[in-house]
């Protein structure tokens, strides 16, 4: 950069500016224009930097094999980069045909030296400011040269809050999402962290993890720093997030409150009361200038749909005046005029309704909801043509509406044109996404049938009889073309005057293109050879000239609209298309009764109409009629298709189907559409998550753009996984003066000398300067088949010696998972207190989570309509009590042995064992097909109160000390305090089919599980190094690793070379799960099983331990065994021989110690009252009440609240910078850590003095 080109200020302002400025710098406003103008020619200042650097080493004459030319290929290339035409001057150095672009290898090998050429930070410079001027794709490519550049060097945060906006910007969101976790882990203090807390919110809403999304927006939202949003609108979406997950009563709190703001814009309070009266699928909302609206939109529909708040009639009349406020706040929204016009559907106001629709689309003419509904309307009152006009508007506007293409097939159904009908519903079923409600599969569920029954009609169908009546609709293909009639369109009188005559009322007429074709397979009949039909064939006519194009359709049906206010010329050009329009309607039905002539023959005219007639009343045997749910349309239904089919309603957009959707994972981003215009300007067009290659792909095809080669962004920069391995330089310097093997004296002056300009970073328990934890690699071997289902490591034991000898310990150790057979009998373990029964005499009212999922085999996992296999585990939460589960337990008992008695008498015992042998020798079982058989699963029953459950826990102390509940060579016993589920005991009461997803140990700790019987377990376990494998595969899946509920495919992992143990545990088998071990397991029989964590005092252990620790802090998932806690109690608690272990400790209680130490002092230097609070006895750990990480030794409490929430430093100052109204408590008396500290040395075993042998 040329210095002499720029002022003082102008280099101060350039060196100022980075990527945390985005958002808050509008460069398009005037008063900005001197910033703009500094900033583009910085760009070009950098850019002339880069190139000129470039022709130096062009010009260079260097051998091909020097280091030097190594320097000169690692620079980028001209075609790389954006430039103005002046420095276009050598043809072949701007194609790039000279050069070869860069390997990654050599760019690590010759770092040190292309640093002296264009320092690494030239690149990251021009990354933020392209950003700032909203320049994307350069940014992302000098971002990127900047990063491959750093490679395992120090990181610079603004880099990565800047790349992760540009991810966001392309909709990339799970790498945006890695980026900005990872920065916030690294500095939760930085100053744009409520942006990325925002951006982090939007992203998890969009991909369905609406806990993750919630917690974002709650740490957003308490951030006092200058937001995008106001806190208006983040409190906004917090209550959307409620409805979401059907928590509606705290959702209309949320949105009520919301509405006595004073600050509240209207456009959000009409949104609100729109949400009380009626829910939309396309959700276009500008909530981030007006908000009334909003509310007010979200309030009524809720009142429409949500059965919970009163009667219905009581309901309506909240929803409707709901809904008119918010078109009295927004008069312009025509989404609250359709939802009006749906809630007067719904008590039968068809003539309100309509006006409210033709409203809507005059307002917001591109809805092919609206349209959708009209034609509904229409359909009710028995206007077939009139439905069919508003369908066909509804599926142009949107190709892939399947509640139009639904609706449009039943028209036609019942109008007797079976073909077209069957075109329809293959319409509707290709249109469906990837990820579906309930509602929407059965829905396909029904389709899938009705497709079959015309499938088989059709092609049994004879040919049509010549004297067979005339269709009473018009095809697909002709209604396509059809000009929209002037009763359904009306305009308004300020468009006759628009620049853009030609303009269609439904949309652009550009996104139409031809009607989707009828299917390739449709079985119709066909004429003779050489004399196929447009009819039969299905493909598009050749017009003849006389024929109207669509721009005169277009033409005709706006002069139509506005013919009251046409001059002498329009008005001749109306007469003119009127006339030749009406040619090409007589043309059309010449050459349909011309071609029924040449078709259908005398013979089959009795054979066709007695077709016709059962195609509209026939229906598949046993054809399920679905529930009737609140709709559009009333009980005046078409009586031919009544048997035939399920009721409109259930097929159109209902309105609980509309509820339904809206709180869907693939139609929760609609909400956040126009919230992302807020970043970027642009229009969200959401991607498949599994896309890794769509904006490498969109980047390979910009020219001139600043790029690395497509290979390097592929697979080293978009997967954003070396970015674990970045510091900070900053903490590396202050870090390095640390060490584990200073004294308590020695960390506190190192303390002294530390900045307290800055807040105290993040404490990390791992090693100084170790990266940021990240999933493993799998390792690299490929297995063969026999490799990927190893035997199950298992032990048989034969009286109690055996169950207490050292190498049991051993052999489950060094096993990822291990299975101990004979453990009851050779213990002589009771059982029976753990029995169904036992436990309904001790205590039937004791409470009991229960899991309602769906009966499936143990190898399969398919989705509601078993149409293919899943990842998803789908499992609904209540609870009940011991004695009530027990009667279930019962009754599902009973009613297996009743079915297996009724199955003896149908089935033969040949065919029996016909039927078994063969479906094991397949290795594939056949799904249910008698539908999803749902079941109720008993789960964590807890059983850790002594006067309860005394004899259980009793009984348990005759295990060896390794698998004891407590035991002081346990971790967990020496927490301090209780851990429900994991330091005590909790019973799983099972019937068949109960599913534990998949999942590891709550910070990697071992597990021991008992099966009481009488019954089996299946079991599934994946050792700990793929654990990172199958991370990767729950984010293809769009399954969360943690928060989700999964069950592998098992195909699925065997492609990934993933090794899978699978066995059953019987009665009385002990089964060991091992630190980090994956497993899933289902239930084979009726049987209760209890389990309990433990830790052993090993450095495996401890260090998975806090590697998840700090994995989980990253993925903002709460850790619930305080690492921090149990490590300073061990400390305490017990001798360490083992040096890892001991290295592994020490660190944690340095890195903790040091942190508390430098948080008092920034407090004190804040003149913030430290008080002293002590601990009481087996009082739990504090974790944030807000982040939810543990927070150790010094607590932070708002003074004067009523109820004391604890607060960690990093969201105490996002509420108050300086903390002020804020104190701050001491659990431990500094000098009491320090003197843990000092004591805490590594020991070595005494070796016992070997003694001479004696006689005897």
């Amino acid at each position: 950069m040329d210095v002499d080109d720029f002022t003082i200020d102008e280099l101060q302002l350039i060196s100022d500016l980075d990527s945390r400025q985005f958002g808050f710098i509008n460069l398009e406003d005037c008063s900005n224009n001197w910033i703009r103008d500094v900033v583009q020619r910085a760009i070009a200042a950098l850019q002339n930097i880069i190139i000129l650097a470039h022709n130096n080493n062009i010009n260079e004459n260097i051998s091909p094999n020097s280091p030097t030319n190594k320097v000169k290929q690692e620079l980028p290339e001209a075609n790389d980069m954006p430039m103005p035409a002046s420095w276009h001057t050598d043809t072949e150095f701007i194609t790039g045909t000279k050069e070869e672009k860069p390997s990654i290898r050599d760019d690590e090998k010759y770092h040190d030296n292309k640093e002296t050429i264009v320092h690494p930070e030239t690149y990251c410079k021009l990354g933020h400011l392209h950003l700032l001027v909203e320049e994307y794709y350069e940014a992302l490519s000098a971002y990127q040269k900047y990063f491959k550049k750093k490679r395992k060097s120090s990181y610079d945060l603004a880099f990565l809050y800047g790349l992760g906006i540009v991810y966001f910007h392309f909709n990339e969101f799970r790498w945006s999402i890695k980026t900005l976790q990872l920065l916030l882990y690294l500095n939760p203090n930085f100053p744009c962290a409520n942006e990325a807390h925002l951006r982090l919110g939007f992203m998890h809403k969009v991909l369905g993890d609406y806990k993750s999304a919630i917690k974002h927006y709650q740490l957003s939202l308490i951030d006092a720093a200058p937001c995008t949003l106001t806190k208006q609108q983040i409190r906004f979406h917090i209550a959307h997030l409620y409805e979401v997950q059907k928590k509606y009563k705290v959702a209309k709190e949320a949105y009520e409150q919301l509405l006595k703001e004073r600050e509240l814009t209207l456009e959000l309070k009409s949104v609100i009361y729109r949400q009380l009266g009626d829910k939309i699928i396309k959700y276009k909302l500008f909530l981030y200038k007006f908000l009334k609206p909003v509310v007010y939109t979200r309030l009524g529909w809720m009142y429409h749909c949500v059965e919970i708040f009163g009667e219905r009639k009581h309901r309506q009349s909240h929803a409707i005046l709901y809904l008119q406020k918010s078109i009295e706040a927004n008069p312009k929204s025509g989404q609250s005029l359709y939802l009006l016009g749906r809630c007067y559907a719904g008590i039968n106001k068809v003539h309100d309704a309509f006006i409210s629709y033709r409203n809507s689309v005059e307002k917001s003419e591109g809805n092919a909801d609206t349209w959708c509904s009209i034609g509904v309307l229409y359909q009710q009152q028995n206007q077939p043509t009139d439905a069919l006009q508003a369908y066909i508007c509804a599926v142009q506007l949107d190709k892939n509406h399947r509640a139009a293409w639904t609706n449009l097939g039943i028209l036609y159904e019942t109008c007797g044109q079976p073909r077209d009908a069957f075109a329809c519903y293959l319409n509707a079923i290709k249109t469906t996404g990837k990820k579906q409600h309930r509602e929407t599969q059965n829905i396909n569920k029904v389709l899938l049938q009705r497709i079959q029954f015309l499938d088989s009609q059709l092609t049994q169908a004879p040919m049509p009889s010549i004297t067979s009546r005339r269709r009473q609709l018009c095809s697909i293909e002709e209604a396509w073309n059809l000009p929209i009639s002037l009763e359904m369109s009306s305009r308004q009188q300020q468009h006759l005057h628009s620049s853009n005559p030609t303009h269609r009322q439904i949309g652009k007429t550009s996104a139409q293109g031809p009607p989707p074709p009828y299917p390739n397979s449709t079985p119709a009949k066909r004429a003779k050879d050489g004399n196929q039909t447009q009819f039969q064939t299905g493909n598009r006519p050749t017009q003849p000239p006389l024929f109207l194009t669509q721009q005169q359709l277009q033409m005709l049906q706006y002069l139509q609209q506005n013919q009251n206010n046409l001059n002498s010329q329009e008005r001749i050009l109306l007469q003119d298309l009127s006339n030749q329009y009406q040619f090409m309607q007589q043309y059309q039905q010449n050459c349909f009764q011309a071609n029924n002539q040449e078709s259908i023959t005398g013979k089959n005219r009795e054979i066709s109409d007695q077709f016709e007639k059962e195609v509209r009343v026939m229906s598949p045997p046993a054809y399920p009629i679905m529930a009737k749910s609140t709709s559009d349309i009333t009980e005046n239904k078409i009586e031919s298709s009544k048997e035939s089919f399920p009721e409109q309603s259930d097929l159109g957009v209902s309105d609980q189907e509309l509820q339904d959707i809206l709180c869907q994972k693939d139609l929760a981003s609609t909400l956040t559409d126009d919230i992302l215009k807020t970043f970027d300007g642009d229009n969200i067009d959401l991607k498949d998550a599994d896309s890794r290659d769509s904006l490498s792909n969109k980047l390979s095809n910009v020219k001139g753009a600043f790029l690395l080669d497509n290979e390097f962004i592929k697979e080293e920069i978009l997967k954003n996984e070396s970015l674990y391995e970045y510091y900070s330089d900053e903490a590396a310097k202050e870090y390095s003066m640390f060490s584990i093997r200073m004294d308590s004296k020695e960390v506190m002056a190192s303390v002294k000398n530390l900045s307290l300009n800055e807040p105290p970073p993040p404490c990390s328990i791992l090693n100084i300067n170790a990266p940021a934890p990240s999933p493993p690699d799998c390792p690299p071997q490929r297995l063969t088949r026999e490799q990927l289902l190893p035997p199950t490591p298992s032990v048989h034991l034969e009286n109690k010696k055996h169950a207490f000898s050292p190498q049991l310990q051993e052999f489950c150790l060094k096993h990822p998972i291990a299975v101990v057979r004979g453990l009851a009998g050779a213990l002589k373990l009771d059982l029976g207190l753990f029995s169904t029964k036992t436990l309904v005499e001790a205590n039937p009212d004791h409470s009991v989570e229960v899991r309602t999922q769906v009966h499936q085999s143990p190898d399969e996992n398919w989705d509601t309509i078993q149409a293919k296999r899943v990842w998803a585990c789908i499992s609904h939460r209540s609870h009940t009590t011991i004695a009530k589960y027990a009667q279930y337990q019962a009754s599902s008992f009973q009613e297996s042995i009743k079915e297996e008695r009724e199955k003896g008498i149908q089935m033969s015992d040949s065919d029996s064992k016909d039927s078994l042998s063969n479906a094991s020798l397949s290795g594939k079982r056949k799904k249910n097909k008698g539908g999803n058989k749902m079941l109720r699963f008993g789960t964590n029953v807890d059983l850790s109160d002594e006067r309860k459950w005394r004899p259980q826990l009793a009984e348990l102390q005759k295990l060896p000390a390794f698998a004891r509940v407590i035991s002081a060579a346990n971790m967990l016993s020496h927490v301090g305090h209780v851990i429900l589920g994991m330091n005590t005991v909790q019973l799983y009461m099972k019937v068949p089919g109960s599913r534990t997803p998949g999942h590891q140990e709550n910070n990697n700790f071992c597990s021991i599980n008992i099966n009481i019987g009488p019954g089996d377990c299946e079991w599934f376990a994946v050792p700990d190094a793929y654990w990172g494998g199958i991370q990767s595969l729950c984010d293809k899946n769009c399954i969360s690793y943690l928060h989700g509920s999964w069950w592998p495919v098992l195909e699925d992992l065997y492609k990934e070379n993933i090794p899978v143990y699978r066995f059953i545990q019987r009665p009385g088998d002990l089964v060991w799960v091992n630190a980090g071990c994956v497993h899933w397991v289902q239930s084979v029989g009726w049987c209760n099983n209890i389990a309990w964590n433990v830790g052993p005092l090993t450095a495996r252990q401890y260090s998975l331990a806090i590697e998840r620790y700090e994995w989980n802090k990253l993925q903002n998932f709460k850790s619930i065994v305080p690492m921090i806690h149990l490590s300073w109690n061990l400390a305490r608690n017990i001798r360490v021989t083992d040096t890892k272990l001991f290295e592994l400790i020490k660190m944690c209680l340095l890195q903790t110690l040091k942190n508390v130490m430098h948080t008092l002092e920034y407090v004190k230097s804040k003149n913030v009252v430290v008080r002293f609070h002590g601990r009481g006895k087996n009082e739990a750990s504090h974790y944030c009440g807000q982040c939810e990480i543990e927070v150790f030794d010094v607590l932070f409490i708002r003074e004067q609240e009523k109820r004391h929430v604890v607060h960690c430093m990093s969201c105490a100052r996002k509420q108050s910078p300086n903390l002020q109204g804020f104190v701050c408590l001491e659990e431990y008396r500094l000098s009491e850590l320090c003197q843990i500290y000092d004591a805490f040395t590594l020991h070595k075993p005494q070796t016992l003095p070997q003694s001479s042998p004696t006689n005897h």
